[in-house]
């Protein structure tokens, strides 16, 4: 099993940033995926971000494009997500995700949600305007 903790979510005005932690402990591996997911109530959960440890590749939903840039940390099973110019519309939880990457998969599988097995709490974010 893989365990994955959030941190960093808080109440930010518009236009200020936050930057978002993942860490994953357990069972990880020397090849995956890791994406950014964020949910409203009433809501399915949507792609924001993911990026792949192998060759670092990033991917990007077409709203946080510009203003939102995910990176892995030093810490192997590390990723952030570096979140600027936030709108209220931003405001959601957000959910860090995990799964291990043998193959390669086109950018839409990595934005669909069942594609991960794993997931984290959530972390709540809320830009007031």
């Amino acid at each position: 099993q893989v365990q994955l903790v959030e941190s960093g979510g808080g109440l930010v005005q518009a236009g200020g940033s936050l930057k978002l932690s993942c860490a994953a402990s357990g069972r990880t591996f020397d090849r995956y995926t890791m994406g950014w997911f964020r949910q409203t109530p009433g809501k399915e959960r949507e792609f924001v971000s993911a990026i792949k440890w192998t060759d670092t590749t990033t991917y990007y939903a077409d709203s946080v494009k510009g203003r939102f840039t995910i990176s892995r940390g030093n810490a192997k099973n590390t990723v952030y997500l570096q979140m600027n110019s936030l709108e209220p519309e931003d405001t959601a939880v957000y959910y860090c995700a995990y799964r291990a990457t043998t193959s390669y998969s086109s950018p839409y599988t990595y934005s669909q949600a069942n594609y991960y097995p794993y997931w984290g709490q959530g972390t709540q974010v809320t830009v007031s305007s």
